[in-house]
């Protein structure tokens, strides 16, 4: 089983990306800033950067609500790809990519629920 929870803050804002326009399909990719749950030696919380990417009608969803530091629950799967970069070297990428996701708070949606 390929299952992924994660609950984390964007690190900047996200922007549609346009994969075929005739078709309208469009993607997403956010960076997720997620806690580690216990502190350094010297008594300071750890941070992993985890990539996560979200497709159609979710990726609209995503860069219309969310801005830089919302925090924001995701639900997916981990994939891993490679390919070469330009020195010939090949280089691997694992990201999530989101099934389901969850607002934890958004100045948006906060204010709509007023």
């Amino acid at each position: 089983m390929n299952r992924i929870v994660l609950v984390g803050r964007l690190t900047k804002k996200p922007e549609i990306r346009v994969v075929d326009e005739k078709n309208n399909k469009v993607f997403t990719r956010i960076m997720l800033a997620v806690d580690r749950p216990y502190k350094t030696a010297s008594g300071e919380k750890s941070v992993d950067f985890i990539p996560v990417v979200l497709w159609g009608k979710k990726a609209e969803i995503i860069c219309e609500y969310l801005d830089k530091n919302n925090l924001i629950s995701v639900t997916g799967r981990l994939q891993t790809r490679s390919f070469e970069n330009n020195d010939g070297q090949k280089k691997y990428i694992s990201e999530v990519i989101a099934d389901e996701f969850q607002f934890m708070n958004t100045k948006k949606v906060e204010e709509s629920i007023v």
